[in-house]
């Protein structure tokens, strides 16, 4: 029931909106310019306030494509950014994401390790009012945003593009997981086995995780390779890892016969320029610079209010961008981290 005070208030804005109209009327009738109504909300909502952003290193395309883009998009409107690096360290992040808490940002971007131990420290931060943006490595534990890839559709894209590459050949293929324990490899491992269960010809000779670390990837791919001389494709879940698969595949004189698909942030020299020298086949692009633009705009939006930290459960799923010879050559299909 709407009482007298409600009442009073909507008659109120009604009233506002009525002359506001009126005087804008009679203003562009007199040929005379309008102050937007909105901008100095907007611009006091935003100013003042502090974003964290803890990636799981900042060594990396990826964490530097996504602070410089948050940067540019942000700070003009007097809000500021501030990194905290735990430089592959589990706890170093746990420890900077809970003295983050401590200071009360309006937002902290989160890049989990893994799926579990920044948990309770999201759900924590989210119970005191800030806000958790969850950028492409999702938490068992749901927050106001998630922003990033379908990890799901990256499996299944790769593993089609091997599949067919494999047609003709032994069909024997290997997997080149990243961290067992993040969200990002087990749902690539879904989408890889989802096409797996309709090509019953693909035998999986090798699946194993490299940790993200490119020297242990090139080291595990020259096992496999000596192995199965005969193997036709890698399925490999990140290019900065790859870059070690792909090494082992060219010291064994098998690039071009050993099909190596894999995914990454579409970063120009991790990407493009890997797919055109031929080290890389196929590599899916999650595109850095709309990501970071997307989390942006996501944060612009929470800051003006009407949205308790934690109510909404919001995803956003950036659009894919596969890269082959076909297209790694044209402008706009990679970006370059040094034009950020």
């Amino acid at each position: 029931m709407k009482t007298a005070s409600d009442m009073l208030r909507r008659l109120a804005l009604a009233t506002t909106l009525v002359l506001g109209a009126a005087g804008a009327t009679q203003a562009l009738a007199q040929g005379k310019g309008l102050d937007e109504p909105f901008r100095d909300g907007y611009r006091k909502a935003l100013a003042g306030k502090t974003v964290g952003y803890i990636p799981v290193a900042m060594g990396f395309d990826l964490a530097q494509g996504w602070y410089q883009g948050l940067k540019k998009d942000l700070e003009p409107w007097g809000m500021k950014v501030v990194v905290r690096d735990p430089n592959w360290n589990t706890n170093a992040g746990a420890q900077a994401l809970t003295a983050l808490i401590a200071e009360k940002p309006a937002v902290i971007v989160v890049h989990n390790p893994d799926i579990q131990t920044y948990a309770k420290l999201i759900r924590k931060a989210e119970e005191e009012g800030i806000y958790i943006v969850q950028i492409n490595m999702r938490s068992t534990q749901p927050s106001t945003a998630y922003v990033g890839a379908d990890w799901v559709d990256i499996g299944e894209r790769e593993a089609n593009a091997v599949v067919e590459a494999c047609k003709g050949k032994s069909n024997k293929i290997a997997i080149m997981q990243g961290a067992p324990t993040a969200a990002t490899s087990a749902y690539t491992l879904k989408g890889v086995e989802n096409v797996l269960a309709k090509n019953p010809q693909i035998k999986v000779v090798s699946n194993q995780a490299a940790d993200w670390d490119a020297a242990k990837a090139k080291a595990l791919t020259q096992t496999v390779l000596k192995q199965n001389p005969d193997l036709c494709g890698i399925i490999g879940f990140w290019d900065g890892m790859d870059i070690g698969t792909a090494a082992a595949i060219k010291e064994a004189g098998l690039t071009g016969k050993v099909f190596l698909a894999t995914s990454g942030g579409g970063e120009q020299k991790g990407a493009c320029d890997q797919v055109k020298s031929g080290a890389f086949d196929y590599d899916v692009s999650y595109d850095v610079p709309t990501q970071a633009s997307n989390m942006a705009a996501m944060i612009k939006w929470l800051v003006q209010g009407g949205v308790k930290p934690g109510a909404a459960k919001q995803n956003i799923y950036t659009t894919l961008i596969p890269i082959t010879k076909a297209n790694a050559g044209a402008d706009g299909t990679c970006w370059k981290l040094s034009a950020n």
